[in-house]
């Protein structure tokens, strides 16, 4: 009974898509201790770091999830392609729903503390969660939802590299930039892929009156967009190897690898032929954050 109830609970806020983020919130973290003034500490430190990174990312991430399937529940219910999700289908409660995300949301903002006496994340939590829950709503008004969607996992490295370097980022504000531009690519690898995510909905989201670039620009459109986001991704991605001395050859024959998935990617989806959305959508991108990290580690490993 409890296994069947927890997955559940995975299967409603995907968990399975953590993947997509988290990758590039552990290759910030890895990167922000190669390089120097980052905080002289034991290895109980840097596993206690390690694993508030791991438990802010999975709370923030499952609060988002859940408050957006709160949100969208009566939108879900009206969309052939979502009306069997959990909650239009009562195979979840509302209060249940809604328990998940206070306790999801509680639990990020209690893992900053593992970061003491690092006060920044904590400082920070409320404005990113908000952030994060707020983009549930910003179909309702515009078309940028995507990148709101890709900013709020871009958040995802940036706030991991300011848990790790803390007041270094104060004293020195250049100190953060590779994290800006992991964000910045992670940003537009996002909005680009769920571009082309939401080709699914674009007449019903045109018809509901709500806001996506599919719904204004057609599916052709939106995959010209999300192509040049992708395009964009991968000059953000090579312009960190400028900024990070520690990347090399590893990092840029993965480089090589992402630009083929991307294309592959790409090669799936047609305006008139949106069968293979989905695997698109998982496998290509799953593989994309998981080689970035693999090299990472590697070439910072010596």
């Amino acid at each position: 009974m409890m296994a069947a109830t927890l997955r559940t609970y995975l299967e409603l806020v995907r968990f399975s898509h953590t993947v997509f983020a988290l990758p590039f919130a552990l290759m910030a973290v890895i990167l922000a201790a190669r390089l120097p003034g980052s905080p002289p500490l034991d290895a109980a430190g840097w596993g206690r770091r390690g694993v508030g990174v791991l438990v802010c990312m999975v709370a923030a991430r499952t609060a988002a999830m859940a408050f957006n399937r709160l949100v969208d529940r009566a939108i879900d219910a009206d969309n052939p392609r979502t009306a069997a999700r959990h909650l239009p289908r009562g195979a979840v409660g509302v209060e249940e729903v809604f328990a998940l995300v206070v306790g999801s949301s509680a639990a990020f903002i209690g893992g900053t503390l593992l970061f003491l006496p690092n006060w920044l994340p904590l400082v920070l939590s409320v404005p990113v969660l908000a952030w994060l829950l707020g983009y549930s709503y910003a179909k309702r008004f515009t078309a940028l939802a995507h990148v709101w969607l890709g900013a709020a996992l871009g958040l995802a490295p940036v706030a991991a590299w300011i848990a790790i370097r803390g007041e270094a980022v104060l004293r020195d504000p250049a100190d953060l930039l590779p994290a800006l531009l992991l964000g910045l690519a992670v940003t537009a690898w996002v909005a680009g892929f769920d571009c082309i995510y939401a080709c699914q909905d674009a007449s019903f989201d045109a018809a509901r009156g709500l806001h996506s670039i599919p719904a204004r620009l057609g599916v052709a459109g939106a995959l010209r967009v999300a192509a040049g986001l992708h395009v964009g991704a991968l000059v953000l991605l090579a312009a960190l190897v400028v900024v990070v001395p520690q990347l090399g050859i590893a990092y840029r024959a993965a480089l090589v690898a992402i630009a083929a998935l991307l294309v592959w990617e790409h090669s799936l989806v047609r305006p008139d032929d949106l069968s293979r959305v989905d695997r698109a959508f998982f496998t290509a991108n799953a593989a994309i954050g998981l080689t970035l990290l693999a090299a990472v580690a590697l070439d910072c490993a010596g």
